[in-house]
């Protein structure tokens, strides 16, 4: 059998390098994401909009000198790690900047995490300072007290000198917690730039743990310039005058792109929303904003689109083009979104791994049902499971080499090892390449269903269901017959719950039955109130194979 990595190559080809970012040695990201822009004569320009106002890219750059400061007077150091569980505005686009100026690491974290992830995170990274959003802080009080690492505790939007209740009982005072609007208030304006190389590890991105206990993903400074000016310059078309809204939030991967190094790359705006991104929150702020570009992910375009009243009278006049990651786009919800808002949606594939997309569409150049292309810089391999290259039409693993892929996992040499290889990613996921060089998701490779002797792609039966009429959205997953055998089962949303009826779940299999193959129609569909998901929308398949997720209506 041939060595299923044999294939794999440190160096990546002469035509992909050369599309790649030149970046120094000496190189801090801050310099040319956040201290350029004044020196190139923008600091008067808008860098971001928020709840809370309007910053110019000079405001912007004064307010990271502060956070920085405020960071040194806690005896952070350089290649400390510093955990970030701040919303989307502008104290989190100010600390993650901050903590990298002075060498230290920004550990962003999901603000909708239980207390028992925040305490395994803490443990993981061994932050010494956490920042963290007043409307969060509770959630650390009952993990708190038992780390062993951390030394400060740092809330945004809190009132200086006020009490934080449960938090300040549970420190019991050996622990620091301060207002950070109080510390930045009288924090040095001025930082001297910490002196790291390209190669540094500047920050870390936890995976969104949909298969399980998340992975610390470390990613260098070199890295995010590179995304950047490949996906958001080339693909996007982004530039100064845009005006970006990402509904996915900053800490994670599409949300730091999207909200944070793409327009401070190109000098654009951005506008920030603390909020959980429902559709009414992200149509209001479509509207208030009139973004160019927004970025959101397959299940808010339908939760939208499942508003018949809503069109592009709506948002956004200004809007021209709209972006889609987190998990496969059914063709049935790019088309809808099409047809009523008059913008494309270019669906690609990302990973936190990868730290941003390296799979897309172009505008002008969509393939519904597709993931696209691969971003010119990116190479993009399938192989079978004995390592061989799979042909046009054939299911395959996809990995990818590229400038932007992290260097392993935090303290997790094992699961490194398996997904790192040789500068390459193996992304876990499953594809077939057509004719034309657009790739088409088959599924995670732990999702696939072998279905009498032949593998069946869950994703394929979901965007099959999700083509009727009443079906909002669906996943699919193996479940064991009378006689042991494994058959696909669909779990199924409707726009209106009130018409689940067993009539409708045979009338689900008969229009399954007239798109795909017969043996991949579901045996079983069951009505949900709701899919579990990760808050980047990604669904948590597992939940519905222990059967510990959601409401059955029928």
């Amino acid at each position: 059998m041939q060595d299923r990595t044999s294939f794999l190559v440190n160096e990546a080809s002469a035509e992909a390098r050369s599309r790649w970012v030149e970046v120094p040695r000496e190189y801090n990201a801050a310099s040319h994401f956040i201290d350029r822009h004044v020196i190139e004569g923008r600091g008067s320009k808008i860098a971001y909009r928020d709840d809370r106002g309007s910053y110019s890219y000079a405001q912007l750059a004064e307010r990271v000198n502060r956070a920085g400061s405020v960071l040194k007077s806690l005896d952070v150091e350089m290649e400390q790690r510093v955990l970030l569980c701040v919303q989307d505005g502008i104290d989190f686009v100010a600390l993650y900047w901050g903590a990298i100026k002075i060498g230290a690491v920004p550990v962003p974290v999901n603000t909708l995490l239980a207390a028992a992830d925040y305490d395994f995170m803490l443990r993981d990274c061994r932050a010494k300072v956490i920042t963290v959003s007043h409307p969060v802080v509770e959630r650390f009080a009952e993990v708190i007290a038992a780390q062993p690492f951390l030394q400060s505790i740092v809330v945004t939007g809190a009132e200086a000198g006020g009490g934080l209740g449960a938090i300040d009982e549970a420190v019991r005072g050996h622990i620091q917690v301060a207002s950070f609007d109080e510390l930045a208030a009288g924090a040095d304006t001025t930082l001297e730039t910490a002196a790291t190389v390209a190669d540094d590890v500047a920050f870390w991105l936890y995976s969104s743990g949909s298969t399980g206990r998340p992975k610390g993903v470390l990613h260098l400074h070199r890295s995010l310039v590179q995304t950047a000016a490949l996906y958001a310059e080339n693909i996007l078309g982004m530039n100064e005058n845009d005006v970006v809204f990402s509904a996915s939030k900053m800490f994670f991967a599409y949300g730091l792109g999207n909200a944070m190094s793409f327009p401070l790359h190109v000098g654009a705006t951005a506008v920030l929303m603390a909020e959980r991104p429902t559709p009414a929150a992200v149509m209001r702020m479509l509207t208030q904003y009139q973004p160019t570009v927004f970025c959101g992910v397959p299940t808010l375009y339908a939760g939208i689109l499942a508003d018949e009243t809503i069109d592009r009278s709506h948002g956004s006049a200004r809007l021209r083009i709209c972006t889609s990651a987190g998990e496969a786009l059914p063709e049935p919800i790019a088309r809808r979104w099409a047809d009523r808002f008059g913008v494309e949606i270019l669906d690609g594939l990302g990973s936190t791994e990868a730290l941003h997309i390296f799979l897309s569409n172009r505008a002008g150049a969509i393939r519904y049902g597709s993931s696209g292309r691969p971003v010119p810089g990116y190479e993009l391999a399938l192989r079978d499971e004995d390592g061989r290259a799979t042909g046009d039409g054939e299911i395959g693993d996809l990995w990818c080499h590229g400038p932007s892929i992290g260097v392993g996992y935090w303290n997790n040499r094992q699961a490194s090892s398996a997904t790192f290889v040789g500068g390459w990613l193996k992304t876990g996921d499953k594809y077939v390449r057509d004719a034309d060089g657009y790739y088409h998701f088959a599924g995670r490779a732990d999702d696939m269903l072998k279905v009498g002797g032949i593998w069946v792609s869950p994703f394929e039966v979901e965007t099959a269901l999700i083509e009727h009429p009443q079906v909002r959205e669906a996943a699919v997953i193996g479940a064991a017959d009378a006689d042991a055998l494994v058959k696909p089962k669909a779990f199924v949303v409707l726009q209106d719950a009130r018409m689940a009826s067993a009539a409708l779940a045979e009338e689900l299999q008969e229009f399954v039955k007239a798109r795909v193959a017969h043996y991949k129609y579901p045996r079983w569909i069951e009505f949900r109130e709701e899919l579990p998901r990760t808050a980047t929308g990604k669904l948590r398949r597992f939940e519905l194979i222990q059967g510990a997720c959601g409401k059955r209506i029928l």
